[in-house]
């Protein structure tokens, strides 16, 4: 298992060394490497098992480094990167020749993101280069929220864990790039669409692609436990006849279903609040002595459409 710890030092010289570090986001855990060395890189992929035509994500201290990874800043994507980072929204900008094609599986775009938690952002400002990192969790799996699920799946293939608590938003970024200079989402998260739209004007979203994707997360099976997944409203699930099921719901309990088998997202029915705990129940229920997990659909709107994207892909 990788040692867990608040130690910035120790964590900024293993990643100058090539090494793999776990650190904290607002979003999940990241597998963080030195995105601009290829051969440290490489070693994010083989610890996910992660395919190499999806990208990663490139996380940095803000616009100004930025500036130094891409070829153009468009307009939009300033006024988004001003109002946002940092925070939960990836932009996909045109790359510069420094950031390696390992990193953006050959596109001429990168995500950037500048990630809204205290530790990582004073560890990125003391390093000389920014650093590409994916959910720390095995490709396709569930997404780590706490340092312990970080180490109950990649502990042995990670060198430190940042411990920075329980991630706070829960699910991962919002992606947004830009074609003939019109916004498009790629991938629903942390940002709802309704924050983004003053700042865009009305936004396209394109999230799935079976193969060769454009931004990291739109495979359209992803973020999966072990166990299948049944959807559908709440009265859809109570209606079904599952003995051995568990459920994971938005505020009210499926009845016929004993507590210690289901978990309740929201019992104030709070979306933020939902989006935080999702991958956690879906985690908690994977382990569960249940054959099936029975997922409530949350309103679509706001956070609700990235918890819901989540669930149907964790369904696919």
């Amino acid at each position: 298992m990788a040692e867990i710890g608040k130690d910035i030092d120790r964590a900024r010289q293993l990643l100058m060394e090539g090494r793999l570090v776990a650190i904290p986001t607002e979003t999940v855990y990241g597998l963080a490497a030195n995105a601009l060395d290829e051969k440290a890189v490489l070693e994010i992929f083989k610890a996910k098992n992660r395919p190499h035509f999806d990208p990663l994500i490139v996380h940095i201290s803000g616009i100004a480094q930025a500036k130094t990874l891409v070829e153009s800043f468009p307009d939009k994507a300033r006024a988004l990167a001003n109002r946002f980072w940092p925070g939960p929204l990836t932009i996909l900008l045109p790359k510069k020749e420094l950031v390696p094609d390992l990193v953006t599986s050959g596109l001429n775009t990168v995500g950037l993101r500048c990630p809204d938690h205290a530790l990582t952002l004073q560890l990125l400002q003391t390093l000389p280069f920014p650093l590409a990192a994916p959910s720390a969790n095995p490709f396709g799996y569930v997404s780590p929220t706490t340092p312990q699920h970080v180490n109950e799946q990649l502990g042995d293939k990670v060198a430190y864990i940042l411990d920075g608590g329980e991630c706070r938003v829960g699910i991962e970024s919002t992606i947004i790039g830009f074609e003939s200079m019109e916004p498009i989402v790629y991938r629903l998260g942390g940002l709802a669409l309704e924050s983004l739209e003053p700042f865009t004007g009305p936004l396209h979203v394109q999230l799935h692609s079976s193969s060769n994707p454009h931004a990291p997360g739109q495979l359209q099976s992803h973020y999966a436990p072990r166990k299948k997944i049944v959807l559908g409203t709440h009265d859809q699930l109570a209606a079904q006849d599952h003995p051995d099921a568990g459920a994971i719901v938005f505020r009210n309990p499926l009845p016929g279903i004993p507590p210690r088998r289901q978990v309740v997202l929201s019992a104030g029915g709070n979306l933020e609040e939902a989006a935080q705990h999702l991958f956690a129940g879906l985690r908690t229920l994977d382990k569960a002595d249940i054959s099936l997990i029975l997922a409530e659909l949350v309103p679509e709107t706001g956070l609700g459409r990235a918890i819901n994207d989540r669930l149907r892909r964790a369904a696919h």
